[in-house]
């Protein structure tokens, strides 16, 4: 495992939370980390996660969504208590997650941001998210990746 260690591994290391980690090649030609994801991995993409930063009336929020969905900026604003949600602009997604695109983990994050969970992901034993690394996915029960980032659950994901 040497190498493969990223503060999304070491939180789930040091909590002792059941998890499995799975790495592919990841290629930058790909147009989707997330359906890559699930393709190199042979998953059912419903249960392949994307962590998404936005910016909820001026201060960061993640939603985290199957790689099948958009990210509803409505449901997620309302789930945090805000208003009016978008996208966050990459460059800051970074800075606060730690993390870069296409690598940013909902665990782990440099900055404790509010976590809105899809409520899709109670359906599954265990659901996958990015491990904080392109090409590197860490597979959990939904209820610790909840509890871990002190998560929301709500109905935030849309038809892609």
């Amino acid at each position: 495992m040497a190498g493969r260690g990223t503060p999304a591994t070491a939180l789930l290391d040091k909590q002792k939370v059941r998890h499995e980690l799975h790495s592919y090649e990841h290629d930058p030609r790909h147009a989707s980390y997330g359906l890559e994801a699930a393709e190199a991995l042979g998953l059912e993409p419903e249960r392949v996660f994307k962590t998404l930063v936005a910016e909820v009336d001026g201060k960061l929020a993640v939603g985290v969504v199957p790689v099948t969905a958009q990210l509803d900026l409505k449901a997620l604003a309302a789930a945090v208590g805000g208003k009016k949600a978008k996208m966050a602009p990459v460059p800051d997604a970074e800075r606060a997650t730690g993390y870069v695109a296409g690598g940013i983990s909902p665990l782990g994050q440099k900055k404790r941001l509010p976590v809105v969970v899809d409520a899709s992901a109670e359906t599954f034993d265990t659901v996958f998210c990015s491990a904080g690394r392109r090409g590197l996915e860490v597979e959990l029960a939904p209820a610790d990746l909840v509890r871990l980032t002190g998560a929301v659950v709500a109905l935030i994901a849309a038809d892609a």
